[in-house]
């Protein structure tokens, strides 16, 4: 059965490769950017199938709007991905607080905006999928991306309220954590700030690394745009799905070394109660 895809952040990146694979599998969807000019050669390629709309995900009613056009054009919506959202490098003492209350209200809240203004039509459908584009920095805190991982784990805590939620109405949610793409996310998208010596050792290494590292990520857009297409069609998928060898074994590793730290401190942990 052919979906009706709202995507966020289409102009590039993981959003651009989804939107491809979306509309080339004969699915219709409207796709969203800053400067929906940007989307013209999707529009040109796929005509019907594809309707764009202006947006910046922390304006509510930008978001409300970008669903009706969806319920307009195609008469529902059935995956929502929220895909938008970008991830600067600098420490904690040399970001500003604007730089930390930027990056938050695009990654959390821009996602909390997008998500409740498709509740409603997927709750009124009894069906939906919606699909938020965490990170491992959801699930791993690195130098340097304090406030880009403070706003992912916070995308993974409202996602798995919404999860318990959106049961209820026939709604699933996912979490996808992508690991190093090739993509511009590592590249034009980011600032870097190698900032103070004192930090050098961490937070400038991660500056020099992600240097590095852009265009030579291990991920391809592509396949990862094909691994969410296959989890919007599942019956049963999972809460949180990580994508790249790199996400996989990060988070692995990650959880378990959480799971031996909490097995060390059990008998502190559960000696706080009435006897």
């Amino acid at each position: 059965m052919k979906k009706r895809w709202l995507i966020t952040g289409g102009s590039r990146g993981l959003g651009l490769a989804l939107a491809e694979a979306v509309l080339a599998a004969g699915d219709r969807a409207v796709v969203t950017a800053r400067d929906p000019s940007r989307l013209h050669r999707l529009v040109d390629r796929h005509g019907s199938a594809i309707r764009t709309a202006r947006l910046d995900v922390t304006d509510s009613v930008a978001a409300a709007c970008a669903v009706q056009v969806a319920k307009d054009a195609f008469g529902g919506l059935d995956v929502l991905v929220n895909n938008a959202g970008y991830g600067d490098v600098a420490s904690v003492e040399d970001a500003t607080l604007d730089d930390f209350r930027r990056q938050i209200e695009t990654n959390l809240f821009g996602t909390i905006i997008m998500t409740k203004a498709a509740i409603p039509a997927m709750r009124a459908q009894r069906s939906g999928h919606i699909i938020q584009l965490s990170s491992v920095g959801g699930r791993i805190g690195a130098p340097g991306r304090a406030a880009y991982s403070a706003a992912k784990w916070g995308v993974e805590g409202f996602s798995e309220s919404l999860a318990l939620e959106m049961a209820l109405v026939g709604v699933k949610v996912t979490l996808v954590e992508p690991g190093g793409f090739r993509t511009d996310f590592a590249g034009a998208s980011t600032s870097l700030k190698e900032g103070r010596p004192e930090y050098d050792q961490v937070v400038g290494a991660t500056v020099r690394k992600q240097r590095a590292y852009d265009g030579n990520q291990p991920g391809d857009p592509a396949r990862a745009a094909q691994a969410i297409i296959r989890i919007a069609s599942l019956e049963s998928p999972p809460l949180r799905i990580a994508l790249g060898t790199d996400a996989f074994a990060a988070i692995e590793h990650a959880d378990r070394t959480r799971l031996e730290e909490r097995t060390r401190w059990r008998s502190l942990s559960t000696s706080t109660d009435y006897r």
